[in-house]
């Protein structure tokens, strides 16, 4: 085997270009790795799981048009053998336990420096699982909660949304950004509108569902037929 074929062949999701330049430097002074191509929306990553297989993936959530978490699904059956990375803002349970059903092997917040990412690599690369340690601290404690000790009972119930409920395409159009990982400030940038006006859309749309969360809103909104992503 040549030196070039030894090398972590990787792959880069990312939209912010100076996160991704700095991930793909990184990566380059990294004797064993190269980067075999970067994208930065949702689209253009999809289309180019088209080409050879990539050996890690390191990827966003938030994409400009869609989440990076469609990606991850699609890798994960397009190349199975791929390890998937996924580096992101966003620590919340519903994104870290959807990213990994979709076939995420590690999950890292975006507080550490580019630099250490190639290390970060090489773990997932040899088999294992590189995770922040308050994303760690997250999984732990929905594993204690969904042990074999807990019942039916006592399992957390699924928030039933009330019948009948109606949502402004405005508040849809929160829920559907939220549903991609977008953050408030994000969203208001997006919709053209202050982080205050995107908190009162939010308030309305925790009463209409009689919800106190952002990922039950997301759930009671699904369960409820009221998002299309």
């Amino acid at each position: 085997m040549s030196a070039q074929n030894a090398l972590i062949r990787v792959a880069i999701v990312e939209d912010d270009p100076r996160t991704r330049d700095a991930l793909a430097k990184a990566i380059h002074q990294a004797p064993d790795m190269t980067v075999l191509w970067t994208e930065n929306t949702c689209q253009a990553a999809l289309a180019a799981l088209s080409r050879p297989a990539a050996d890690v993936l390191v990827i966003d959530l938030g994409l400009p048009d869609g989440s990076g978490i469609d990606v991850i699904r699609a890798a994960h059956q397009r190349w199975p053998s791929c390890h998937v990375m996924v580096s992101t803002i966003f620590g919340d349970e519903y994104h870290v336990l959807q990213s990994i059903e979709a076939g995420a092997h590690g999950y890292l917040l975006k507080d550490s420096p580019a630099e250490t990412m190639a290390d970060e690599i090489r773990l997932l690369h040899a088999g294992g699982s590189p995770v922040s340690p308050m994303i760690a601290r997250l999984i732990l404690s929905r594993l204690r909660a969904d042990g074999p000790q807990a019942s039916d009972q006592s399992a957390p119930a699924r928030v039933p949304a009330r019948s009948g409920v109606t949502m402004s395409p405005r508040e849809t159009e929160v829920l559907e950004l939220f549903t991609k990982g977008f953050t408030y400030e994000e969203i208001a940038q997006r919709m053209g509108v202050t982080r205050h006006t995107v908190q009162t859309f939010v308030r309305r749309i925790y009463a209409k569902l009689e919800v106190g969360s952002k990922i039950e809103a997301i759930n009671a909104a699904r369960e409820q037929g009221l998002l299309r992503v």
